[in-house]
């Protein structure tokens, strides 16, 4: 591998890198490529993630690849997504280009090269290869350890304390009192999925969150199935049906959020009854400003209402031996606890990357568009959407990245970067979260890592699939913003023209 120069090396075989691979193997045939994957097997976060349960929370028609029909249940669960992922490698060929074991610590570029050299660990040690181009498809968070606040009297605590990305092989619930901490969809995963075998699970959450509910099933799907339609069509028709549906919801939980979190309260009631308790499930924000859980045939709200399961809403003061001690004095008895409070954001996988000797501080750059980085040369990344299926923008910015390509090949053009205008360098840098009304803890505490933007449509992160779908086809790859430099250092195309 070292022996060779790649025209463009993908990190990650997650469901964004394997998706990536399949774009250029198939579309930009002539390239030298290769994935860097650092687990041992392909999947990310569905490979990692062993918990009792584990599922999506999108649709397996929008978050699958718009041309590898799904044909499962809507909501998948992770050795599903498992399977349909091998499926792709296998169709589109892409075993032969996937390195696992390869772990990237640094990524250097030298203008005067125009080329990356890529520092990597292996089993037998540390590696280096060069490459052109970098297709940043990582994910957005650490896969080594998940977040669990620093609560006071851990160590007091007699039972076990597990984080779900953490998951023990060993561990025994039978007959055990379990409190799991969060109220997010890992913890709405796990609690029906160990409830039958524990004495008791008690949800444990600071504060309420939005959940939608209903048949893990799509009868359109299931009706044009019964007609014998070619499974290309359903997957396509059903596709389209699920975003024109995300797209009308998104847009109703903005104009009129008391008409969507009365669906939603409705969903759960024709489940747990009409004269339930609600205050557990009312959260005190307005739909969509945090990521909706959809719990596939209420099993949540089953477990609750059959009493194996219960939900509790009260801040932690601290762990004592036996349990948790709540604000209000109460103590929660535990044996194991669960602490299903999320993850740590990673930016482009805390890679450090070093520009003509400089290290790269994303968070004094501008992200263009969502994908590229100010002066960051030849790198693109994948940041999916939090609102639609994050895999979405994988096929948006597998159109984009062919499309450079050819541009670049076109022009003769051997860098590309983002660069501020002039007249743009003194607007005012803001959190391209501000932009997006969307407020998860994962993000609050990760923001520090991420770009910034500037009151300019290029350089936002708008985070909305329906606009982008439309608009990032459409980029003008000559504009302004954008600086192409051929091998020996000279502006080419557009960029020659603005600078001259």
């Amino acid at each position: 591998m070292s022996e060779q120069i790649l025209d463009v090396l993908i990190v990650g075989a997650g469901i964004s890198g394997v998706g990536a691979a399949r774009h250029i193997k198939a579309r930009c045939p002539g390239k030298k490529l290769a994935v860097f994957e650092a687990l041992d097997g392909f999947g990310g976060t569905w490979r990692v993630h062993t918990y009792p349960g584990i599922r999506s929370d999108s649709d397996l028609y929008t978050f699958g690849y718009r041309d590898k029909p799904w044909t499962g249940p809507p909501i998948a669960t992770a050795q599903e997504i498992l399977t349909y992922m091998g499926e792709f490698i296998e169709e589109n060929d892409l075993a032969p280009l996937i390195h696992y074991n390869h772990k990237i610590t640094r990524a250097e570029w030298s203008s005067a090269e125009k080329l990356y050299t890529v520092t990597y660990e292996t089993p037998d040690g540390e590696h280096t290869v060069k490459a052109r181009f970098l297709w940043m498809c990582q994910g957005y968070y650490d896969l080594d350890k998940g977040y669990t606040p620093d609560w006071e009297g851990m160590d007091s605590f007699k039972g076990e304390i597990v984080h779900p990305q953490d998951w023990p092989d060993d561990i025994d619930l039978s007959g055990k009192k379990v409190v799991v901490i969060g109220s997010g969809a890992t913890a709405a995963t796990l609690v029906p999925n160990i409830a039958k075998s524990c004495e008791h699970v008690t949800m444990l959450q600071r504060s309420p969150t939005y959940f939608s509910t209903g048949r893990n099933a799509n009868d359109l799907a299931d009706e044009l199935r019964r007609l014998e339609i070619d499974e290309e069509w359903i997957h396509t028709i059903i596709r389209k049906k699920a975003l024109t549906d995300q797209r009308d919801f998104t847009a109703a939980a903005r104009s009129d959020p008391d008409a969507v979190k009365k669906m939603l309260f409705d969903n759960i009631k024709a489940v747990m009854g009409e004269d339930c308790d609600m205050a557990p499930f009312t959260p005190n924000y307005r739909p969509w400003r945090q990521r909706i859980a959809f719990v596939p045939d209420g099993d949540f709200f089953h477990a609750v209402r059959e009493g194996q399961a219960s939900v509790v809403t009260d801040h932690i003061d601290r762990f004592v031996p036996e349990g948790i001690k709540l604000k209000s004095g109460e103590v929660l008895e535990a044996d194991i606890i669960i602490t299903a409070t999320g993850f740590n954001l990673k930016f482009l996988g805390n890679i450090l990357f070093v520009v003509d000797g400089q290290t790269v501080d994303f968070n004094e750059r501008l992200t263009w568009r969502g994908m590229m980085v100010e002066d960051v040369p030849n790198m693109l990344f994948v940041f999916g959407y939090f609102r639609a299926s994050w895999t979405l923008r994988v096929d948006l910015l597998g159109d984009f990245m062919v499309r450079l390509l050819e541009h670049m090949g076109k022009t003769g053009a051997a860098e590309v970067r983002p660069e501020v205008p002039a007249g743009e360098r003194t607007l005012e840098r803001m959190s391209w979260m501000d932009a997006v009304d969307f407020n998860p803890g994962y993000l609050q505490r990760g923001e520090h890592l991420m770009p910034k933007r500037i009151d300019h449509p290029e350089w936002q992160h708008t985070q909305d699939y329906w606009h982008e779908k439309d608009a990032l086809p459409e980029v003008d790859l000559d504009e302004a913003s954008l600086v192409y430099e051929d091998a020996s250092g000279q502006l080419v195309g557009k960029s020659a023209a603005n600078a001259a």
